[in-house]
């Protein structure tokens, strides 16, 4: 046998075994999940506060965990951006600690009944909210998600099977095994929560095509990644591909309000999905509104890219291209068009956004209702940055990602969109004749 058809030939033994492994893991995370559907609220809170005493506890092993994922990362050539997001410091652990007490103070969705009525027969009924199950998770490079996700699975009643990026490799081991140390402690089942212990790509690929013990999948990380999934996955997925977020400033806009929203929207920071990457400005304001903005945007050190009557206005301005406008920077680069009216700013939006969180900065009350009516994204606000458009700024207390899908949960999903409802049905003896 050729030295060739060795290598391959242990590559595919190796993506047998790790397959295998996942689909282990599934069935045990389905047997975890009937037992946490029915677990009390005061026992996940348990779960939860016992694992925030274990990440205290085991400090020093979480840093020696994450030492070796920082020097691996800086061997491979990790950019600055991503050991930054990497790393797992002292306030890092603090604020998985503050997630979690946080979650366990949050109301419990699971069991809530809503809408009871009773009908002619005589029945009484309502839903009832449930979790979803077995929820697999797929996410890159921050360490801290691992806790982030297992908590809210966790008090959402579900079992969870987590895949981090391979460079948190340790790092997410070692917050694995102060997880399972707590749901332990609290008499739960360590199944509840896996996180998958190899690099293997073939993990992702497992995950994905188990419908018989996963319900769904949330991506967290870059576009290819989600786009991989959203094509592959035989799961459902909870997702958004794009962050293409739009301000427009109205002619009936504050000034004031205009600008601070304007500038915060885009470089509060650059590299997160609810950044403004394109901002829309009426034709009768542009020559009022935009030289004071350029002139912040230019102390930020933002690119500016420009329809022909912005650049006639900013003559610095670069000329944007077509692609310009459907286009997430997470950069500090901004495209700005000058429109005539509100309708042209929602044609544009309707055109080119992800479908992520729209603004609109106006004084005018119904246009304002108009904006919120007719602006089909996730998160459309009135008067205030785009950078809310978060799981924290919600009261959701965290997130398990944003979701631009229509169906089930859209925007910031926290607990409640990592449950479903059923029908009831309260009866008295009662036959359908």
């Amino acid at each position: 046998m050729s030295s060739i058809s060795a290598t391959a030939t242990n590559q595919d033994v190796d993506a047998e075994n790790t397959i295998a492994r996942v689909q282990e893991m599934g069935r045990a995370a389905r047997a975890a999940a009937r037992l946490m559907a029915r677990a009390d609220t005061g026992t996940k809170n348990r779960a939860l506060k016992a694992i925030a005493e274990e990440l205290d506890a085991r400090r020093a092993e979480l840093a020696a965990a994450n030492a070796k994922d920082m020097q691996n990362g800086r061997d491979n050539g990790l950019d600055a951006a991503l050991l930054d997001r990497l790393e797992l410091n002292d306030a890092r652990i603090d604020g998985m600690i503050e997630g979690l007490n946080q979650i366990a103070e949050l109301p419990d969705p699971v069991g809530e009944i809503s809408d009871l009525k009773y009908r002619p027969s005589g029945i009484q009924l309502g839903k009832m909210r449930v979790p979803l199950g077995v929820i697999g998770i797929i996410y890159e490079s921050r360490p801290n998600v691992t806790i982030d996700a297992a908590s809210l699975c966790l008090k959402s009643g579900n079992a969870t099977i987590l895949r981090g990026g391979s460079e948190a490799l340790h790092s997410n081991g070692a917050i694995a095994a102060c997880i399972a140390s707590g749901l332990k402690k609290a008499g739960l089942p360590e199944t509840a929560v896996q996180v998958v212990d190899t690099t293997d790509r073939a993990a992702v690929g497992a995950l994905i095509a188990m419908p018989e013990y996963v319900d769904v999948i949330v991506p967290r990380g870059g576009k290819g990644l989600i786009e991989r999934i959203s094509r592959e996955a035989r799961v459902p997925v909870i997702k958004h591909l794009d962050g293409i977020c739009h301000v427009y400033l109205d002619d009936r806009a504050d000034p004031k309000k205009a600008f601070e929203i304007a500038l915060n929207a885009k470089t509060h920071r650059y590299g997160v999905c609810n950044a403004m990457e394109t901002l829309l400005v009426a034709e009768a304001v542009a020559a009022e509104f935009l030289p004071k903005l350029a002139a912040a945007y230019a102390e930020k050190g933002v690119e500016l890219r420009g329809c022909d009557r912005t650049r006639e206005i900013l003559p610095q301005a670069l000329e944007a291209s077509e692609e310009d406008w459907a286009t997430e920077y997470l950069a500090p680069v901004l495209s700005i068009r000058v429109v005539a009216d509100m309708d042209a700013a929602m044609d544009h939006i309707a055109q080119y956004s992800s479908g992520h969180t729209e603004s609109i900065v106006t004084e005018d009350y119904t246009r304002a209702r108009r904006f919120l009516a007719e602006v089909d994204s996730s998160s459309v606000m009135v008067n205030a940055s785009t950078r809310f458009a978060d799981g924290f700024e919600y009261g959701l207390g965290a997130e398990i990602g944003i979701s631009t899908d229509k169906i089930h949960a859209r925007g910031p999903v926290g607990l409640e969109g990592l449950t479903s409802q059923k029908w009831i049905v309260f009866g008295d003896g009662q036959i359908r004749e």
